[in-house]
């Protein structure tokens, strides 16, 4: 399934075929890595094959586009070696002077980029409550030429209404971006709702195995904007290795199941927590007690399998039960089919705006009753 994909078919299928066909010389039905770093000419000086120098593209990491493009009903995607190459290139292909709306809560490295690197450049930036759509309304300005969506939120779980945030933005002649790492496409489609890219850090649910990095910019329209983002890529050399887009394709294959089944034990963790005498919080969009659970039904598929709580004793308590799990492993990343928990704001640093208190939970793929157990324990 190398054409553009028909949209009836189903995320399934897509994840299996999309990017992928049969080997013409070989008939091979699993495709190889191709990890050659340069490409032949033919004799009249052209390239038959399209590919001149694995920094500019290469036949695995062609193949990881297509299907990433077809995952997130785009018109066309970039890969990258890591979520903040994906990002850093978004950004990049902003001019200075502009200026960014971005989340209040988004994840820390997002954050870094547009104040330590971005700043230094020129770029401008606001950080709102995202939630709050008068609140980004009144962060506009009449340079703003990105709004930066991250739903669910990274480690609160806040939502944002895409397709509301999208129509400010495109009303004041900005774009807006998504950062779909989260929810992935099997929760969420921001093209959809209106969005113009996502962004994705595929080192975690479509990667799914803690095993690789990667990063992925998909855009809904094959425009101007999106070709200074590949410019940026190719220029700047932030190409993956052909192995890794071969892995992570790979994987692909699988996501669809794991995310539903991790999706469904993490409201059932998050079920159980709720109402626990030390637990103070409960950060899920799955549970109807959720802020934004009415948003959550409309916009995502399910509440998705990450999750964060609180708990009443503070940093010093939230600690201890980090240290006693047993199952769950003390690991920062998300998205594999390991359980992993972290207290959040202790890797976040000094900029940390994450309560003391919080830890933060990737839910894998083991049986839900395990973790819960575990769970108790550590909280007893």
């Amino acid at each position: 399934m190398n054409s553009a994909p028909d949209e009836a078919v189903k995320l399934e299928t897509l994840a299996v075929h999309a990017g992928r066909g049969i080997d013409a010389a070989s008939g091979a039905v699993a495709p190889s890595p191709v990890l050659s770093s340069t490409f032949a000419r033919a004799a009249d000086g052209s390239y038959p094959q399209g590919h001149i120098y694995s920094r500019a593209s290469n036949p695995s990491r062609a193949a990881l586009e297509r299907c990433l493009a077809a995952l997130e009903q785009g018109a066309a995607a970039t890969a990258f070696p890591s979520g903040s190459a994906a990002s850093m290139a978004v950004f990049q292909a902003l001019d200075p002077g502009d200026h960014v709306v971005a989340p209040g809560d988004m994840y820390h490295g997002t954050g870094t980029q547009l104040r330590e690197l971005l700043q230094r450049w020129g770029l401008q930036h606001s950080c709102v409550d995202m939630s709050d759509l008068d609140a980004v309304r009144a962060a506009l300005r009449p340079n703003t030429r990105l709004v930066w969506v991250e739903t669910p939120s990274n480690p609160l779980l806040k939502l944002s209404d895409i397709a509301a945030v999208a129509e400010l933005a495109h009303g004041s002649a900005a774009l807006c971006a998504v950062d779909n790492t989260f929810a992935t496409p099997v929760l969420q489609r921001p093209l959809q709702l209106g969005a113009d890219l996502v962004m994705h850090s595929t080192t975690k649910y479509l990667g799914g195995h803690s095993d690789l990095l990667g990063g992925a910019v998909v855009a809904r329209q094959d425009d101007a904007f999106f070709a200074r983002v590949r410019d940026f890529q190719t220029k700047a050399g932030a190409a993956p290795a052909p192995f890794d887009c071969w892995l992570l394709q790979r994987s692909i294959a699988t996501l669809p199941y794991r995310v539903r089944a991790q999706a469904a034990t993490a409201q059932t963790i998050a079920e159980f927590l709720f109402g626990l005498p030390r637990v103070a919080a409960v950060h899920y969009p799955g549970l109807d007690t959720h802020p934004n659970h009415a948003l959550a039904r409309r916009q995502m598929r399910s509440g998705g399998a990450m999750l964060s709580f609180q708990l009443r004793g503070g940093r010093d308590e939230a600690l201890a039960v980090a240290a006693k799990v047993r199952l769950f492993t003390r690991a920062t990343s998300l998205g594999g089919v390991e359980s992993l928990i972290e207290h959040r704001s202790s890797v976040e640093g000094p900029h940390s705006t994450t309560p003391d208190n919080l830890l933060r939970v990737s839910v894998g793929l083991e049986h839900v009753d395990d973790l819960i157990a575990d769970l108790r324990q550590a909280l007893d």
